[in-house]
C-alpha cells in the first residue's frame, strides 16, 4: 500500500490547493482536480502532471481523476434542467457507467426506442468513441452523409442516431487523447442536422473522463441515467458516477439494474448471476431513483447482435419514468 504522506507531499507539489478527496483502493490512487480557470491545454497539462507525479510512489499502480470545474454541485434526483444547450433540442439525456460491459450502450439503445414509441422525436448520439456499439444495435452499417456542411443522423427503428463508428472502416481503432476524443462528441453534436428533437440521448463511455466532463460543462444535460449491473465491482464505480454527475451539476434521474437476473429460456429458472437488487440499493442509499431492472435474456442479446432493439418490454416502463424524470 502506498504511504498516504508520500501521496499528499506528491500531489501537493504536483497540483497545490487544486486536488481534493484523495482515496487508494488497491493501489490506485483516486482524486478530484479543480480545473475551473485554465482552459483545455492548461488542464490536461495538470492532469498529467498529478498522474505522472503519483505514479512514481512507490506502491501506486494506476491513478484515476475526476476534473471539474467548481461549481455548486445538484443534488441526485432533482428536477431537471428547463431545456438544453443545442438548438432545436428539447432535452439532453446522459445515459453514463462508472464501469464498462454492464451493458450501458444497450440500455441506450433500447431506451431511445422506446422513448421515440411514446410518440417523442428522439435522436442517439453515441460519444463511446473508442467503442461504437450503436451502429450494430440499430442495424446501421452504412456510413453517415453529409448535407451542406452538415452531417445527416441516420434513421432507425423510429429514431435517428449518429456515431463514430458511422464514419470510419468497421475494423479501425480510435487512438485518440481524451481532449481528441471529446472534440469529436462535440463535432458530432454541433455539425450534425438533428432537427427538432423532445430529446438527444447521449451513450457515454464507461468512466469519469474527459468526454464526461466537456458534455457537462458544455451542454449541460437535462439529466443523467446510470447504468449497472447487481454485482458489487460494477456498483463501486456506478457510486463514482453519480458522485461525479453531482460535482459538474448534472442531476441524475435515476439508476437501471441490466442483467438483473437471468431466465432460462429452456425451463424458466431465473439465476442471480451476478447477484440481484444491488443498483436498487445503491440508489436507496444515495437518494436516486430506481428506473428498473433489465434481465439477461437470450432474446435480447439475439436482437442487440441483429441490430432489432424492442426485445426486452422492461424498457418501456423504464421509458415511462425517465419520460416522467425529464418532464416530457
Amino acid at each position: 500500500m502506498p504511504d498516504r504522506d508520500t501521496l499528499n507531499a506528491a500531489l501537493a507539489a504536483a497540483a497545490g490547493t487544486r486536488a481534493s478527496g484523495l482515496v487508494v483502493r488497491d493501489g490506485v490512487a483516486g482524486l478530484v482536480l479543480a480545473v475551473d480557470g485554465l482552459d483545455t491545454a492548461e488542464a490536461e497539462r495538470l492532469r498529467a502532471a498529478v498522474e505522472v507525479a503519483l505514479r512514481r510512489v512507490p506502491g501506486v499502480t494506476g491513478v484515476r481523476i475526476i476534473m471539474t470545474a467548481a461549481k455548486a454541485a445538484a443534488p441526485v434526483g432533482t428536477a431537471v434542467r428547463p431545456d438544453s444547450a443545442v438548438p432545436g433540442v428539447r432535452r439532453l439525456l446522459a445515459v453514463a457507467s462508472g464501469k464498462g460491459g454492464v451493458g450501458k450502450s444497450t440500455v441506450a439503445a433500447n431506451l431511445a426506442v422506446a422513448l421515440g414509441k411514446r410518440g417523442l422525436k428522439v435522436g442517439l448520439l453515441d460519444a463511446d468513441i473508442y467503442g461504437p456499439s450503436v451502429p450494430t444495435l440499430l442495424g446501421l452499417p452504412g456510413r453517415a452523409q453529409i448535407e451542406g456542411g452538415k452531417l445527416l443522423p441516420m434513421a432507425a427503428h423510429g429514431i435517428t442516431a449518429l456515431s463514430i463508428g458511422m464514419m470510419m472502416a468497421q475494423d479501425k481503432a480510435v487512438i485518440w487523447r481524451g481532449p481528441m476524443a471529446a472534440s469529436a462528441m462535440m463535432q458530432m453534436i454541433e455539425q450534425a442536422n438533428w432537427g427538432v428533437l423532445d430529446v438527444l440521448v447521449i451513450d457515454l463511455p464507461p468512466g469519469t473522463g474527459d468526454i464526461q466532463l466537456t458534455m457537462a460543462q458544455k451542454l449541460k444535460p437535462s439529466g443523467a441515467v446510470i447504468v449497472s449491473t447487481p454485482q458489487d465491482l460494477a456498483l463501486i464505480d456506478a457510486r463514482r458516477a453519480i458522485a461525479m454527475f453531482g460535482e459538474v451539476g448534472v442531476p441524475v434521474i435515476g439508476l437501471v439494474e441490466n442483467m438483473s437476473m437471468f431466465v432460462c429460456p429452456h425451463c424458466g429458472e431465473r439465476s442471480d448471476i451476478f447477484g440481484h437488487g444491488g443498483a436498487e440499493d445503491l440508489g436507496a442509499g444515495a437518494g436516486v431513483p430506481f428506473l428498473g431492472a433489465v434481465p439477461l435474456t437470450m432474446a435480447l442479446r439475439a436482437a442487440s447482435d441483429a441490430g432489432e432493439p424492442g426485445a426486452a418490454p422492461e424498457f418501456e416502463g423504464i421509458a415511462e419514468r425517465v419520460s416522467v424524470g425529464l418532464g416530457l
